[in-house]
């Protein structure tokens, strides 16, 4: 059994500072979670001893081999579950265009993180599973009797390895990166994020996408293919949000992991580099304490926490190391930016 701690949001951001704090624990988590087997095994140690001086290393920023897309969709996923409005509002509206009769009471939207690549790892999948309603739904393509939640989404989990397993109207459930819901999380539709519009992808069973707005697309909510998809606006509203703290974040990797520069990045703004210079302080702090603080900092007690024993066998990385070098951290805490 696993001991798995979920955090949620009890409020809305509404502070810059704080929701930069927030947005940045997004993007530092995703970072942590793009190390695979093999880089844990270079660093002989647990994905939750790792350092944020050994996470800069080995991140590959000017690749940008999905971190910053991992960062946008663990950003937009607690937004949706922190209720901050300008991320729910528009979510909500593509639902009730997605099924009109399914989510025509809803008084707010949730989100269940999927992701095929991470749900090998934690519970990902018992989780997702286990915080859906005993008698939820996945609203396929078409009309028709929906598919039970609790026996497909283990099913897509797969990856494309599944595609073949998965019924005709779900056939691409398995690409979904999130699962929106109302608050009931009776009914879900398979949402596909992308911090770059020009790289969304369609199939049976994906109803929603979630990108940001670009010069070639306005904000709001329309039809591409067959998605209703939802654009958050930007520089206004949660992307110009989203790219000051993925800055911060990304700035503060490159020094501490010696990196060069690239003009790919963009300066920060000067609240978000006072979390750069705070982040850089605290290279030799194990990550997880890092994403502890910050979340300190962005919530400051608006949080609830929920403890839930989950029936999984633990990936290689849970397991201790007979021997480790042991490190000395001064306990990272975020001071206020408003």
């Amino acid at each position: 059994m696993a001991d798995i701690t979920f955090l949620s949001q009890a409020e809305p951001i509404d502070e810059y500072g704080r929701a930069l704090y927030a947005v940045s624990r997004s993007v530092l988590r995703a970072h942590l979670d793009e190390l695979s087997q093999a880089d844990l095994e270079d660093l002989n140690c647990d994905k939750p001893d790792v350092t944020f001086r050994q996470l800069s290393k080995l991140a590959r920023l000017h690749r940008d081999k999905g971190s910053r897309g991992d960062g946008f969709e663990w950003a937009v996923h607690e937004a949706i579950v922190g209720n901050e409005p300008r991320v729910t509002d528009l979510v909500a509206g593509a639902l009730k265009k997605v099924s009109p009769k399914s989510y025509a009471s809803m008084d707010g939207a949730t989100s269940l993180m999927f992701g095929h690549e991470r749900a090998r790892h934690l519970g990902f999948t018992e989780a997702v599973v286990d915080n859906a309603s005993g008698d939820a739904v996945l609203l396929p393509d078409g009309s028709g009797r929906p598919f039970q939640f609790g026996a497909w989404v283990p099913i897509a989990a797969g990856g494309v390895a599944a595609e073949a397993r998965l019924a005709s109207r779900i056939k691409k459930v398995w690409k979904t990166d999130i699962f929106l819901s109302s608050k009931e999380k009776l009914r879900f539709a398979a949402a596909t994020i992308k911090s770059n519009w020009h790289h969304l992808e369609d199939g049976p069973g994906l109803r929603v996408a979630v990108v940001p707005q670009a010069v070639d697309l306005a904000p709001g909510i329309q039809r591409w293919k067959s998605l209703h998809m939802v654009v958050l606006p930007d520089p206004d509203g949660f992307m110009g949000l989203f790219n000051d703290a993925y800055e911060a974040v990304s700035e503060a990797i490159i020094t501490v992991g010696k990196h060069d520069r690239n003009a790919y990045y963009y300066k920060p703004s000067a609240k978000a580099q006072k979390i750069q210079v705070q982040l850089e302080k605290y290279k030799s702090v194990k990550v997880v304490e890092l994403i502890e603080a910050l979340n300190d900092a962005a919530q400051q007690n608006l949080i609830t926490v929920d403890k839930r024993l989950l029936s999984v066998e633990a990936p290689a990385w849970l397991h201790m190391n007979e021997k480790r070098t042991p490190v000395i951290a001064p306990r990272p805490s975020f001071s206020k930016l408003d």
